[in-house]
């Protein structure tokens, strides 16, 4: 039977980080699913059997195709789907607005192909009234009127590359749709695969309510960067106080400083609400300071970096500098906005011959130039003058680092991770030693 002709369940749009475990749990409930992807490479690659994100194995795969899941590039398949819903990118513009080209696209597509009845749904983060006020236009160029003819609702994407913990299926969803019979439907489809799902007031609520989660976030982020700043030159452990403060069982949460933010969420979705707020004539500064601190992170780790050189009689130009990890968080593939490019863009502008070694990366670029992927991590960190930890996989455990590094600044805090003995619960640090800073 031609997929593109037979009846689904539903049709994802969009099958990167979001969309493809989105449609995996789906498939897995016993709904016919249908993916749709402009990148070709990635539809030959599913239909070969291969997994093109870390959450999903070759066998998640294989399962998914098992139940009938199918990957096609055909917008013609929107036309058989009682349910579609849209996980494509929405990055920024060169400007720093939210870039909607790929929202817009796909409302088109849909447009062309849509039938009384469907209910179409928005995932991907943008700011409040992108729903209603982009969306809904190019659909109701069918000639279909949202809300009466066919159905309508936002519902935050909360993919966590690479947690154990959570995925779809157990993570709450929310869920606004344009009318409450929007909301209704949209619940009660989302309700066939995951526990827990959360009806907002509208889609304008469901989608402040993700920018809300990812600005949280980078502000309380920034905190701690800017105190890390200022907690090294008072002499302050801020990684044993953040310690310390977690003790307190209620009013605080934990937050660590870092090299900068990365991934899709951070870095960017904060920019939305900034982006929408500006529209209304003034700034939202908290998110812009945010911003500000999180992104002169890579300038602090070169700056620490001289000064540790520095003290050791050697020049950063004439150095050898070893990054560890590359990818934006610990034990992924996924490189999208890691901090680890700016850092190493910065050091080679000072003159410094770069190596980096990563587990899950076997090529990596900066600027354009090639950086030499080092194969053996214990020969790396005894041959390098310098080396940054940038990125705590699991395989940089800290016996490790302080066994072969001379110098290592450590900018994830995995030599201040607290082992408490068993007889006082004192929470102290694995390794002190001049040669070894954290951030």
């Amino acid at each position: 039977m031609d997929v593109a002709t037979s009846a689904s369940d539903l049709v994802v749009i969009g099958l990167g980080y979001v969309g493809l475990p989105l449609a995996q749990e789906a498939a897995k409930s016993g709904l016919r699913v249908t993916g749709l992807d402009v990148n070709r490479s990635v539809i030959d690659g599913l239909a070969a059997g291969r997994s093109h994100i870390d959450d999903l194995s070759t066998e998640d795969i294989a399962r998914m195709r098992e139940s009938g899941f199918r990957a096609v590039d055909d917008p013609a398949v929107l036309g058989t789907a009682r349910t579609i819903v849209i996980c494509v990118p929405t990055p920024l513009s060169n400007e720093g607005g939210p870039d909607l080209g790929a929202v817009t696209a796909a409302g088109r597509s849909i447009a062309a192909h849509l039938r009384p009845g469907t209910l179409v749904v928005l995932e991907s983060t943008t700011y409040p009234g992108t729903t209603e006020e982009v969306l809904r236009p190019l659909l109701e160029e069918s000639g279909l009127r949202a809300g009466v003819d066919f159905h309508l609702a936002f519902s935050p994407e909360r993919i966590d590359p690479g947690n154990p913990q959570f995925g779809v299926a157990n993570t709450p969803k929310v869920v606004g749709g344009l009318t409450d019979q929007c909301g209704e439907i949209a619940a009660s489809f989302y309700g066939k695969f995951v526990q827990s799902v959360v009806q907002a007031r509208g889609t304008r609520e469901a989608e402040m309510a993700k920018l809300l989660e990812n600005t949280y976030r980078h502000v309380n982020i920034a905190l701690v960067n800017e105190m890390a700043i200022f907690c090294q030159e008072l002499g302050v452990d801020l990684w044993d106080a953040i310690s310390c403060a977690a003790t307190k069982p209620f009013g605080f949460q934990a937050f660590y400083p870092g090299p900068g933010v990365g991934g899709h969420c951070i870095p960017i979705d904060p920019n939305y609400l900034s982006y929408k707020v500006k529209t209304l004539g003034y700034p939202f500064r908290f998110v812009e300071l945010a911003q500000e601190i999180n992104a002169r992170m890579p300038s602090y780790v070169l700056q620490r970096s001289l000064e540790m050189l520095n003290d050791a009689g050697l020049a950063l130009s004439r150095s050898n500098v070893l990054l560890l990890g590359v990818t934006y968080k610990a034990d992924i593939a996924d490189q999208r906005e890691s901090p680890a490019r700016p850092v190493a863009k910065k050091l080679a502008e000072k003159g410094a011959t770069l190596t980096y070694h990563d587990p899950r990366v076997d090529e990596w670029t900066v600027n354009g130039r090639s950086i030499p992927r080092a194969e053996d991590l214990t020969t790396a960190l005894q041959e390098a003058d310098l080396v940054i930890l940038l990125t705590d996989h699991r395989e940089y455990a800290p016996e490790v680092l302080a066994e072969h590094a001379d110098l290592l600044l450590d900018t994830r805090g995995v030599l201040r991770r607290p082992t408490p003995p068993a007889d006082t619960g004192r929470r102290t640090p694995r390794v002190d030693r001049k040669g070894l800073q954290v951030l």
